[in-house]
């Protein structure tokens, strides 16, 4: 692994080395590699994929991955796109010698993740995957093609594995037309590695305001790996948190699988929390502030934030922030949209938020 100058590219205070083999590397990406400062034996890995137009130092500097991970201990693994491959530095999701197991860009990100672990003392219990956009969609793909390796996963404004074979079929999607059925879209999960579960658990994000990925790809996404976890149509469990609407589907063994949060009004991007001393990330391009931490959020879904640290970031029926609309171009958002007052009773405020979000008629 070679040294990156951090001042340079990169956020947090720890190390950053950019890997420089990881096997054969099909997809001719480039990886980075982050070990904070209190990275200790059986530590976790967070594996972040940024979304179109981005780089991995831009994505950690907006979404405040390396700041979670000196505050909690745990790697981070940055696989990076070449103009070479994507003039827009989009992950090809939509390629297919790109999204399936065993080929391209998905076996360099799987070779990579092999790479640090044998590198590192990595818990190969806690291995996770998150990306935005683009990134969510190639997330999705290494969540379907390597289950076998991931705890969890977390979707920010992506799209569901499988549903695009083609540039026209991508933006098709992206705009919510086309999208498979219910039951194709399980199928394609269990046919893609022959993996027969444990699953991994699943935090999808999505803007209700956005215009680049149709927030129909987030119930897509939802009924994908609904029956891969046995679990029903309708959630188990509705709350509100720091003033927007989060759903939870339950197992048979009452283990949180599923979590969705809808960002009400908020365009393409991945949300933010950046006030105060605890703030989380930096505001800019398809990095909106929207008082809530997805980072920290995701965090805490997946156990990497021990039990009683930052409790005060969740809590059911907060007074709510001011709403980032979806903007003319996605990036930061402009106008505000305020959500119902929280004086009612907790359930009644729960049933707003919903109602706003479109969730519920």
């Amino acid at each position: 692994m070679r040294h990156v100058d951090q001042a340079d590219r990169f956020a947090g205070n720890g190390q950053w080395t950019t890997l420089q083999q990881f096997g054969t590397n099909p997809g001719n990406l480039v990886g980075h590699v982050y070990r904070p400062a209190s990275f200790a034996a059986d530590a976790a890995l967070v594996v972040v994929l940024h979304g179109c137009t981005q780089t991995a130092s831009g994505y950690d500097t907006g979404s405040g991955w390396s700041q979670m991970a000196d505050r909690h201990g745990f790697a981070l693994l940055f696989p990076e796109q070449q103009r070479a491959n994507n003039p827009n530095l989009c992950f090809n999701w939509f390629n297919p010698d790109d999204s399936r197991r065993g080929s391209g860009e998905a076996l360099s990100i799987r070779e990579m993740v092999a790479a640090v672990a044998a590198a590192d003392p990595i818990d190969p219990a806690r291995i996770f995957v998150t990306g935005l956009s683009a990134g969510g969609a190639m997330a999705s793909i290494m969540l379907a093609t390597y289950p076998e390796i991931f705890a969890g996963g977390a979707i920010i404004a992506g799209l569901p594995f499988g549903c695009a074979a083609t540039i026209p079929e991508a933006f098709d999607r992206m705009r919510g037309r086309g999208l498979p059925t219910h039951g194709e879209l399980a199928a394609l999960v269990r046919n893609a590695s022959g993996h027969d579960g444990p699953w991994p658990t699943l935090s999808i994000w999505q803007g209700s305001g956005d215009t680049t990925v149709n927030p129909s790809n987030a119930g897509a996404i939802i009924a994908q790996w609904r029956s891969l976890h046995g679990v029903g149509a309708e959630p188990d469990r509705v709350e509100a948190v720091d003033g927007y609407p989060r759903r939870i589907w339950r197992n048979a063994d009452g283990r949180d699988v599923i979590e969705e949060f809808s960002i009400t009004g908020m365009g393409h991007g991945t949300p933010l929390d950046t006030r105060g001393a605890d703030g989380c990330g930096t505001a800019t391009a398809f990095m909106l502030e929207a008082h809530i931490s997805s980072t920290r959020h995701i965090c805490r879904f997946w156990g990497l934030i021990p039990a009683g640290e930052e409790a005060d970031i969740h809590h059911i029926a907060a007074s709510p922030p001011a709403a980032p609309k979806a903007p003319n171009r996605p990036g930061v958002p402009t106008g505000a949209e305020r959500w119902p007052s929280p004086g009612g009773a907790v359930g009644q405020v729960i049933e707003d938020a919903l109602r706003t979000a479109g969730l519920i008629r």
